[in-house]
């Protein structure tokens, strides 16, 4: 059963969180979607985890302090939440933004509270040769194509939206390009800092992405101390939507190998 509570992080800063299962505590971060797209994968996880899923302050109707502007600032919150409430050997799984925030959460945990991390089609950082699609410029039509798989079965028409879930939708548009700057959907000096990050870091890419491409994704997992890269066929950029249980199996192998866990017991 999901629990969903606000913590204050900040005096300006509340934490809107869905909490759910026991045992090692799984942060599980959600892209420009919103949480229904981890969803799944947060009730996957909470059979044999404590999962805790966070609503990005000014998605779906959260509010969202002026100081937020970056993904850094959502990568130091969440990192000050697993430091305050004293977690220990966190797992960090990142979908799309989600995963760009993992990312810059694992290169400023200096106490070693991350042992594993789970990238999931994740952008945030520049790739000369395989550039970021600017989704902020595709219709509708272009998001299918551009990130499904299988883009008859997930299009949307905007006509046939309701108009709460539309405003809904804008508002978390409208907080996506806040926080992913300028230049957009990426930090210039993420990739040169991975590679301080030795931690067994999982990156599962679909294949048919074209918002940022299994090419992308290659470049991303090399420049980890210790990445690795796992392409999901017949999936775009929501593996674990489109493909969830090849999805899950990737993440279940993952977390059954030793060394992802206890890799800073410090």
């Amino acid at each position: 059963m999901f629990t969903d509570h606000a913590v204050a992080q900040y005096p300006d800063l509340s934490l809107t969180l869905s909490e759910t299962g026991t045992g090692r505590p799984a942060l599980i971060l959600h892209g420009g979607g919103g949480p229904a797209t981890v969803a799944g994968l947060a009730g996957h996880l909470a059979k044999t985890m404590h999962t805790i899923t966070p609503t990005h302050p000014g998605w779906d109707g959260t509010p969202r302090p002026a100081w937020l502007t970056g993904i850094d600032d959502l990568a130091l919150a969440y990192l000050h939440y697993l430091q305050d409430l004293g977690l220990r050997d966190v797992l960090v799984v990142g979908s799309s933004l989600g995963g760009w925030t993992a990312a810059e959460m694992a290169v400023r945990d200096t106490a070693g509270i991350i042992t594993g991390l789970i990238l999931i089609d994740a952008v945030g950082v520049h790739v000369e040769a395989e550039p970021i699609t600017d989704f902020f410029a595709l219709d509708a039509h272009g998001v299918a194509e551009y990130a499904w798989h299988d883009s008859a079965r997930f299009y949307r028409d905007p006509a046939g939206i309701p108009a709460e879930q539309l405003a809904i939708q804008q508002g978390n548009m409208a907080t996506m390009r806040v926080l992913a700057g300028d230049p957009s959907m990426h930090d210039p000096k993420l990739l040169r800092r991975l590679r301080r990050i030795d931690l067994p870091t999982l990156l599962l890419w679909g294949e048919s992405d074209r918002i940022v491409t299994p090419a992308y994704g290659a470049a991303y997992a090399n420049a980890f101390g210790n990445g690795r890269l796992q392409v999901i066929p017949e999936a775009g950029h929501l593996p674990q939507i489109e493909q969830p249980e090849a999805t899950f199996a990737h993440i279940d192998t993952y977390l059954r190998r030793p060394s992802a866990n206890s890799i800073n017991p410090q």
